[in-house]
């Protein structure tokens, strides 16, 4: 068929697309996803929409009628603080097939910048969390998101692609390693106390480090973390310049929307350092570290797209695994848009049946209330079976070819001419959950024509099978 029956958009910019410059101001804050969900849903153009917002991407997953529309709209939902001429070079869609593809290696964590970092897929769940709560999600995408998490979770069960220590923070580690070696004889300052910061935490401990501190705007917090990580001690924010000062290490992950080290902070802390080199590696998007303080005498500073080069050289070595982890989502893009597929046969199958038992039903009750009036009760019964029989052997040469149309290059017209032979009644529009209004595999509980998006199975069942 011409169709792949899959109604999925995605649109974004990522680390492979955009520096992080352009990524920072196309972030969406934690407070700010749900209202742009429904901003983005207002006019109907989009029925359902997710949005992940990580260091590395800005996706939005949509589900619409007129992709076209749909892509046009989230393209300007992403230039709300960028002028669109501005961010149109950085920009990326998918549709159909493709895009399902690209949520499913996204939540496999095939196109993370550390391929197989594990928190890729937590945060594309609480995306979908978020959008399930603002009711943006349906049967179409809640579908394929679900499937998404079961494609992460056969990833990282049926290879080793993330097997070892790989986040973004360990490669922060891995970087900090090749430029002081000895990792043992250095103070290392963490800003934040976030996922990130836990991570790298765990890593410098394990690469030797034997004097970490961790400050957070939440003291409480900074605390709390380094409870549970050894060698580590808690420092409040407020003590940044005199921090800044020991530390020839400073790993930065905080939720800030603004520079927490400006350039002034560094340089002050620099002249106190006396000659003393001061690294650091800015994890965070919005970036925490303004970049002028690169420009400082013995001050260096790294972001999240200068990790890439060290991502790179340890490639080879998950390469095996990266090919095998492939394989799964390709296989489980073809499940999925064969079982969507079917979701654009099964209203002319229905139809069809429908239409020609309802003839054979009516054509028997007419003979039996006249010419065949005087039959009884067991021959009336014997009827009915056999224009049952009948019917059934009178379908199965168009069911069979509508069934075949799946595969058929021409398999839209197939089904518009059976329709048209069997003069049956046009198509209703398709329901949110993908079946004719609400019925067969695509649909969700209630038959609701807008289900909502707790309705919409989290098990297997729901989704296509192997």
């Amino acid at each position: 068929m011409k169709k792949s029956g899959v109604e999925l958009c995605v649109v974004g910019v990522s680390y492979r697309s955009a520096p992080v410059a352009v990524r920072e101001r196309v972030a969406i804050a934690g407070d700010e996803r749900a209202p742009l969900l429904g901003r983005l849903r207002e006019d109907g153009t989009v029925r359902e929409a997710v949005l992940v917002s990580t260091c590395n991407r800005v996706e939005l997953y949509l589900s619409g009628a007129d992709d076209h529309s749909v892509v046009a709209q989230a393209r300007k939902m992403l230039a709300i603080r960028v002028k669109e001429e501005d961010l149109r070079p950085y920009l990326y869609e998918h549709r159909g097939e493709d895009a399902l593809r690209h949520v499913f290696r996204v939540a496999a964590s095939l196109d993370s910048l550390v391929m197989g970092e594990p928190q890729i897929l937590g945060q594309v769940k609480e995306a979908f969390e978020t959008a399930t709560e603002a009711d943006a999600v349906g049967g179409v995408l809640g579908r394929a998101m679900h499937r998404a998490f079961h494609v992460g979770k056969r990833v990282r069960t049926e290879t080793a692609l993330g097997a070892g220590q790989v986040s973004v923070a360990s490669v922060a580690v891995d970087l900090a390693k090749r430029i002081f070696g000895d990792m043992s004889k250095h103070e290392v300052l963490l800003l934040g106390a976030g996922e990130i910061a836990e991570s790298a935490a765990r890593a410098l401990v394990a690469a030797g480090v034997t004097k970490i501190l961790i400050a957070n705007r939440s003291f409480e917090k900074a605390e709390a973390l380094a409870r549970t990580i050894e060698n580590a001690e808690p420092r409040s924010l407020g003590e940044l310049p005199t921090l800044l000062e020991h530390a020839d290490i400073v790993l930065v992950s905080t939720g800030a929307s603004s520079f927490v080290v400006t350039r002034e902070i560094a340089a002050a802390a620099v002249k106190r350092r006396k000659g003393r080199a001061l690294f650091f590696v800015d994890v965070a998007v919005p970036r925490n570290v303004d970049p002028r303080v690169h420009d400082l005498d013995n001050c260096f500073r790294y972001d999240i797209d200068d990790l890439e080069q060290v991502v790179a050289e340890g490639m080879h070595e998950r390469k095996a695994e990266a090919e095998a982890a492939e394989r799964i989502v390709a296989h489980e893009v073809a499940e999925f848009a064969k079982w969507a597929r079917q979701l654009e046969v099964t209203p002319t199958i229905v139809a069809l049946r429908e239409k020609v038992r309802s003839t054979l039903a009516a054509e028997l009750d007419r003979s039996l209330s006249h010419k065949l009036k005087h039959l009884g009760e067991d021959d009336r019964k014997a009827l009915g079976v056999m224009l049952e029989a009948a019917a059934n052997k009178l379908l199965h040469a168009p069911t069979q070819l509508l069934k075949e149309s799946l595969d058929r290059p021409d398999g839209e017209q197939v089904i518009a001419l059976v329709r048209q032979v069997y003069d049956l009644p046009a198509e209703g529009p398709r329901t949110r959950s993908g079946g004719p209004d609400g019925d067969g595999p695509g649909a969700t509980e209630g038959n609701s024509a807008e289900p909502k998006a707790k309705s919409v199975p989290v098990d297997d069942a729901a989704a296509p099978r192997h």
